[in-house]
């Protein structure tokens, strides 16, 4: 069981404050990609046509089209532990509320 007035010990309100941080840094990322992206088609093809631009861009191109796939699925990531943290309090709180209903203030002495 948990402290004083707590059924579960699960810190709520760590958790409300955590979120919020996966959600800032996820758009924050998105918003760098972006920038990247545009950067880089501003830039065109900075290396030439010519054989040497040829082979530098076939070694360049796909780590660039990975480096951006990667860097979407850390901004969806981010976004879904965000969505993930509060869900999970939102549920611990429904179940303290739950617990708290079924067994009422017995609940919270702890057997004593």
């Amino acid at each position: 069981m948990g402290g004083e007035g707590e059924i579960l010990d699960i810190k709520v309100d760590d958790i409300k404050t955590a979120a919020p941080a996966f959600h800032r840094e996820s758009v924050a990322l998105a918003h760098a990609l972006a920038r990247l992206r545009q950067g880089l088609s501003a830039a065109g093809a900075p290396w030439g046509d010519d054989e040497q631009g040829a082979k530098f861009h076939a070694a360049y191109g796909p780590h660039v089209e990975r480096i951006e796939g990667s860097a979407r699925i850390l901004v969806e990531g981010l976004a879904s532990i965000h969505a993930g943290l509060v869900d999970m309090a939102d549920k611990h709180i429904d179940n303290e509320d739950l617990v708290r209903g079924m067994f009422g203030d017995d609940a919270m002495d702890d057997g004593k």
